[in-house]
């Protein structure tokens, strides 16, 4: 009587089977292609357009030259990147070439970058000199990694016979963050009915924003949907055209450019609904509340109206 040997175990089964592989490929004097390692693909950067002035602007054309400038260097296709390149871009515009040597974060160090202006601001716009505070956003890729970021440039700009000319780029500084922030900041920081462009995130980030102003941004979001443009970085240190110092810089006030989706310059934008936000933000215990609807009532000086806050509301405090 015979006894049958227990089937085979799975590691056997394997073995064998990779074995009768070998021996396939010895006997027919061939090796088994080598695998290949696929290349990592390279990021693509966000598509964006270029911003325009819509109806209802002061000055377009001083806007419209400071955006030109700020896209010209803040975005370049691969092999055009450095501050060389960027010169040959200004210089294009017809603009002082050296203005590259003020971009700052503008033109970090990448194979290839994109950017998006989100709002062209007035820090200030007098008969010939202006401050436009342009908001963008940018994504740098260099080799495989994609870094979204971003900042606000405070452009300078003179009025000569053959139009506007920029003077001078003042980037936005922010600061690093800080180790630990009010619950009324962070609370700003994550809601989504408050929209805030990078250099503003950073600002809240770094701890340098008053209580007043976070607090504020959180009482209005439960009313409206607020697209916020300058906190403090990137706003001038000086109310434009004087020498009284700008509540921005101290932490002390933010400009929001749309509410509800609607932009405050736009004259389709009811002015109705920007009134009711101006009332609101001085009931937010703003006591400077500026914007392109002219206000009676509140505190002596309380509201406000003139050019410069013809395109976005102005929400200031004392502490």
């Amino acid at each position: 009587m015979s006894r049958h040997a227990p089937p085979p175990g799975r590691r056997a089964v394997l073995a064998a089977l990779a074995g009768a592989a070998l021996g396939a490929a010895g006997c027919s004097g061939t090796t088994a292609p080598a695998a290949r390692a696929t290349p990592s693909p390279t990021p693509e950067l966000p598509h964006t357009t270029p911003w325009r002035p819509g109806p209802g602007e002061v000055e377009p054309a001083a806007k419209r030259r400071a955006v030109r400038l700020v896209e010209a260097i803040g975005a370049w296709p691969t092999g055009h990147g450095g501050p060389a390149a960027a010169r040959s871009r200004v210089s294009a515009l017809g603009l002082p070439p050296a203005l590259v040597g003020q971009a700052g974060p503008l033109l970090p160090p990448a194979d290839q970058a994109a950017l998006q202006v989100v709002f062209a601001q007035y820090g200030g716009i007098l008969s010939r000199s202006a401050s436009v505070l342009v908001v963008c956003r940018q994504w740098t890729r260099r080799g495989a990694a994609l870094t979204p970021g971003g900042t606000t440039v405070d452009v300078r700009l003179s009025r000569g016979p053959h139009g506007w000319t920029v003077d001078a780029l003042r980037p936005a500084h922010p600061g690093p963050p800080a180790r630990s922030l009010p619950p009324d900041t962070r609370a700003a920081l994550s809601d989504d009915r408050i929209t805030l462009p990078p250099a503003a995130v950073a600002d809240l980030l770094s701890g340098r924003v008053h209580i007043s102003v976070t607090r504020a941004m959180r009482a209005l979001a439960r009313t409206y949907r607020i697209g916020v443009s300058v906190v403090r970085s990137g706003h001038p240190l000086d109310v434009f055209g004087t020498d009284r110092p700008s509540d921005h810089p101290r932490g002390r006030a933010f400009d929001v450019w749309r509410v509800d989706g609607h932009p405050v310059v736009d004259p389709a934008t009811s002015r109705t609904l920007i009134e009711r936000f101006m009332r609101d933000a001085a009931a937010a215990g703003s006591y400077n509340v500026g914007g392109p609807v002219p206000l009676s009532g509140g505190g002596a000086g309380q509201f406000f109206s003139d050019a410069t806050h013809h395109d976005h509301v102005h929400i200031g405090f004392r502490a």
